[in-house]
């Protein structure tokens, strides 16, 4: 039978789920039905649900309104799309109406709010996911088994940065992410939540982490009538210490004016792989491996390599259908674990992990001091968080 699929949060990221759950049914017609759309601008709900009948002549049931959503429909999951101070409210309503959930990223706006969805999925015995695409494509799966294959040798750190200028006026109008209190953070928290479940992929968690965390420039955007504060950072410095003796130094900034720099690698004992793309979303497929002799091999050999050494099992597995998308393949993973009554690759226990990186980085900068990385995770360090959390009541 298949199964009743919500979108809650029908802006911005959600089209790509949307994308994906569309494909999933076009190639299993019976593993699941798009059945409400929910999205307090209506509108937003509306186009989602009319996608929907376009591809399947059903249209889903539109809400503005997640408890009125879970009154009236038989859910089996949840797509949790909205922005990210309320992850953790429409998760819990979710869990505790017995609706499995995959959350965008990050899993929660903190550490108290990631763990009040976890704990919800457990008294309640259901699926908690988090939405992390980066790590699933070829590329990055590659990159993976080449390093604990130990192509590169052992590997001992990563260098990560970017400088460049951005321009600000205060004419710039405000969004919701701009505020503390609904997106938790800047660029280290959005984009960066890619990087740091990727870092923690590929070398395990942090024993450390020491971070300066600036807004060098004075930001400020328009809001209605008036002109307030952008709380975002603009610059970042922050150094990383894992249990497996790997270093990384991830640097950001966009207070830079007059030259640019975006470099990407990672640096073993016979080698380095070299990325091509941004400091968030790598490794990208026109990266490459640059021995000590100076051999090359571009990322392509290696996912040829990586692909034919999989057993049809891990294949399936991996990549259904073949599926190469990030996002295709979480949201497949998700409805076929709820099908299959199996684990997703990654809960929200993960999430925590990987999102308590970018925690770490901005607790580490309003302490001025370097910071365990198992105290963020265990919520004993919440200098910065404090605001938030009181915030929401956390």
């Amino acid at each position: 039978m298949a199964l009743n699929v919500a979108i809650i949060g029908c802006g911005g990221m959600a089209g790509g789920h949307l994308n994906s759950y569309i494909k999933i049914k076009q190639t299993e017609p019976d593993k699941i039905d798009l059945t409400a759309m929910c999205d307090p601008v209506r509108q937003n709900a509306e186009n989602f649900a009319d996608r929907v009948k376009e591809a399947f002549g059903k249209r889903p049931t539109v809400y503005t309104d997640v408890d009125e959503m879970l009154a009236k429909e038989d859910l089996d999951g949840a797509d949790i799309c909205s922005p990210h101070s309320h992850h953790h409210i429409n998760g819990v309503k979710c869990l505790d109406n017995g609706v499995n959930i995959i959350v965008e990223k990050p899993i929660g706006i903190t550490v108290r709010a990631t763990v009040a969805i976890m704990n919800a999925a457990r008294r309640n015995g259901k699926i908690a996911a988090t939405a992390e695409q980066i790590r699933r494509m070829p590329s990055r799966r590659a990159s993976k088994w080449l390093m604990d294959k130990g192509m590169l040798g052992e590997m001992r750190m990563f260098m990560s940065q970017h400088a460049s200028w951005r321009d600000h006026k205060d004419t710039d109008r405000w969004h919701w992410r701009l505020d503390l209190n609904y997106s938790g953070g800047g660029m280290v928290m959005d984009s960066g939540a890619h990087y740091c479940d990727t870092i923690r992929y590929l070398f395990g968690d942090p024993e450390s982490i020491y971070a300066r965390v600036e807004q060098l420039e004075d930001l400020k955007v328009t809001k209605g009538d008036e002109v307030v504060k952008n709380h975002h950072e603009d610059t970042w410095f922050a150094t990383i210490n894992f249990k497996s003796g790997v270093i990384g130094l991830w640097t950001c900034t966009w207070a830079a004016p007059g030259a640019n720099l975006n470099r990407v690698v990672y640096y073993g004992t016979e080698g380095a792989l070299v990325d091509g793309g941004d400091i968030f979303h790598g490794p990208f497929d026109n990266a490459k491996i640059v021995m000590r002799d100076g051999t090359e091999i571009p990322m392509e050999q290696i996912k040829k390599d990586y692909l034919a050494s999989l057993s049809e099992e891990e294949r399936n597995r991996l990549f259904p259908h073949g599926f190469e998308d990030g996002v295709l393949l979480e949201c497949y993973d998700f409805v076929d674990a709820i099908q299959h009554n199996r684990p997703v690759e990654i809960p929200a226990e993960i999430g925590l992990r990987a999102k308590s990186i970018a925690i770490g980085i901005y607790e580490s900068g309003a302490l001025g001091q370097a910071v365990n990385f198992d105290d963020i995770v265990d919520g004993k360090i919440r200098v910065y968080q404090k605001p938030i959390d009181d915030h929401w009541g956390l």
